[in-house]
This record gives structure tokens, C-alpha cells and sequence, in this order.
């Protein structure tokens, strides 16, 4: 809080000759020095005209109708820092230097990078946004095949088809796609991933996928990762690179991981009292439930991932080739 930092302390140590570096030693910030001396000059306070009042009538004037609970430091636009974050290379070291760079040329009080940091995190969490440290916006793709399925049903026999779902997520605005298949083989995994690209309208420098073997080869903890031929020349006409999840590590793709969860819910749950004959059928009811999984309102934050991936992702994504059927057997 504001009310901590000793400014009468600071006024004192100064007038006794100590360095602004000696009297940040006494249990204070550099940053917090030099926002009370500069504070103290423009208004031409010195100890001797204070000596006399109490803390709190120090801090007081020094920083007039500033409460409890206002921040000292110059704020940034937060509202722009959660933008930029979200352009590639741009980090919160970047941004921090950025605005340290103009506060010093402002001559106003500079939050330090760790301050700043955790800032930023408050206001994502008071604001319900998604933090965008970890992930930029039209660079990534997980994909997966969800472990739930579903079926086709024959309208004269009765008899039951098992459809599996393979499911994509671009981490920066959850933005989901599901297609239906009827096995899980190489050529089948190939047109999912083409019908993917489809659905986003453009692709992405990187595919995250789990280390299943119509994908990856091997994927040994030291040593190269061998890729499935087939699936990296797929990968390569959409200027893609495959970059597997390590084994064991649901983190690496946590949001395809949180994706198939919601979509055992927004697709297998909610159409489990229809039955349908083809997979066009499916796929079309399936379509209909995505779109509607992609528009529905974030619970936390304003938006959704229909209005995220429109405004922020989608014009960041990479051209689709002409030829898409290129390197599907």
C-alpha cells in the first residue's frame, strides 16, 4: 500500500546526506526514493518544513487525495498491454521498458518489472480475462482425438456404427472445431486435419498433437522426434510445422485437453437422444453444436471465443494453400 512508504523517513535520511542507494536500504524501494524526492522537489518540501508532523501529514502533502489503496506508480493502459501481449514477440519484459522508458522521460513514479508483472495479472483476473503470457494469437493449433465417442445408427437393423471425434483448439481464443470419423487411421486423421484448417479458414506456423502414431513415429525423451512422413509433408503445404506434446505431459496441450472435456458435454451429451443414419447427418448436428459451443458467452469475461477469434486471431492466420487435398493419400 501507498501509506507504507516512509516519507518522512526518506526526507530525513536525504537531509542527513544519505545517497538515494543508502536510504533505499532502510526497507524501501529504489523506486519508492525516487518517487518521494522528486515528489518532495517539485513542491519544495524539505525535512525541516515537515520535521514537526506526523507520517501521515507528510505523505499527505507530498501526495495530495492520493487513498490507501492508490497505486503511487504511474499506471499503464492495461486494456492496451493485454492487446499487445497478444502480437508475436511482444512480452511483459518488453512492454515493462516500454513504459519505464516513457514514465522516466515523463518524469513520473516507475513501477519496477516484478510490480508490473503481477499488476497485469490483477487486472486480468478482476477484468475475467484469459492471461495471453504463454500464447499469441494465430500461432498454434492443438489436436487430439477425444476418448469418447459416439455412434451411427442403422434405421432398419438397429445396429450400431462407433464414430470417433477428433477435436482442434487454438489456445488464444479456445476457438474449437470437432469432425466425425469412422476410425482413427492415417488418410482418415490427414482430411480431419485439412477439414480443420477449413473450419479456422487459415492455418498456423504450429500443429500440437498427442503422440499418437498416425502422427509421431517416436518422440523419445532425448534424441530426435520422428514424424509421421505423410503427416509432415500434410503439415508443410499448410507452411506448418508438427511440434508434439512431450509424452506425459497433458500441460503441453492443456486446451484441446480442456476442449475434449467441454466437448463430451456440448456435443456427445446434448445430441444423445438423436439418432443419425450417416456421417453427414453427424457431422452437420455436430457443426451446428460447435458453432453454438464457439458463440456462447465466456462465463468469467466479457465476449466469447466466436467474438475473440474474429476481432484478435483470425487475420493472423496464414493463407490456405490452393491445392488442399495435397499430401492426403
Amino acid at each position: 500500500m501507498v501509506r507504507k512508504i516512509k516519507a518522512k523517513l526518506v526526507l530525513r535520511l536525504r537531509s542527513e546526506g544519505l545517497s538515494r542507494r543508502q536510504i533505499a536500504k532502510q526497507g524501501m524501494s529504489r523506486h519508492s526514493v525516487d518517487a518521494v524526492i522528486a515528489a518532495a522537489d517539485a513542491r519544495g518540501v524539505t525535512f525541516d518544513d515537515v520535521a514537526v508532523l506526523p507520517d501521515a501529514d507528510v505523505y499527505e502533502r507530498l501526495f495530495p487525495g492520493r487513498g490507501e489503496h492508490h497505486s503511487l506508480y504511474a499506471q499503464p493502459d492495461w486494456g492496451q498491454v493485454h492487446r499487445e501481449l497478444a502480437k508475436v514477440g511482444v512480452t511483459l519484459k518488453l512492454l515493462h521498458g516500454e513504459y519505464r522508458d516513457a514514465r522516466t522521460a515523463a518524469r513520473t513514479p516507475v513501477m519496477g518489472y516484478d510490480r508490473f508483472c503481477k499488476s497485469y495479472q490483477q487486472y486480468v483476473l478482476v477484468a475475467g480475462l484469459a492471461s495471453r503470457v504463454g500464447h499469441k494469437a494465430g500461432q498454434s493449433v492443438e489436436v487430439d482425438w477425444s476418448g469418447k465417442t459416439m455412434a451411427l445408427t442403422d434405421p432398419v437393423t438397429a445396429s450400431r456404427t462407433r464414430v470417433y471425434l477428433f477435436v482442434a483448439c487454438l489456445p488464444f481464443s479456445r476457438y474449437a472445431f470437432v469432425e466425425p470419423t469412422l476410425d482413427m487411421k492415417q488418410d482418415t486423421w490427414l482430411r480431419a486435419n485439412i477439414a480443420m484448417f477449413s473450419w479456422f479458414g487459415g492455418s498456423v506456423p504450429r500443429i500440437v498433437p498427442d503422440n499418437l502414431k498416425t502422427g509421431v513415429i517416436a518422440h523419445p525423451a532425448d534424441g530426435e522426434i520422428v514424424l509421421n512422413d505423410a503427416y509432415r509433408e500434410l503439415a508443410a503445404h499448410y507452411s506448418a510445422a508438427v511440434l508434439p506434446g512431450r509424452v506425459r505431459k497433458p500441460k503441453d496441450k492443456a486446451s484441446v485437453e480442456n476442449t475434449v472435456g467441454n466437448i463430451a458435454t456440448v456435443v456427445i451429451a446434448a445430441l444423445r437422444h438423436r439418432q443419425f443414419a450417416t456421417l453427414a447427418e453427424l457431422r452437420l448436428a455436430i457443426y451446428e453444436q460447435v458453432n453454438g459451443y464457439n458463440a456462447a458467452p465466456f462465463q468469467k469475461r466479457a465476449g466469447s471465443r466466436q467474438s475473440v477469434f474474429e476481432a484478435e486471431e483470425k487475420a493472423l492466420l496464414r493463407p490456405l494453400p490452393a491445392h488442399p487435398n495435397r499430401g492426403c493419400r
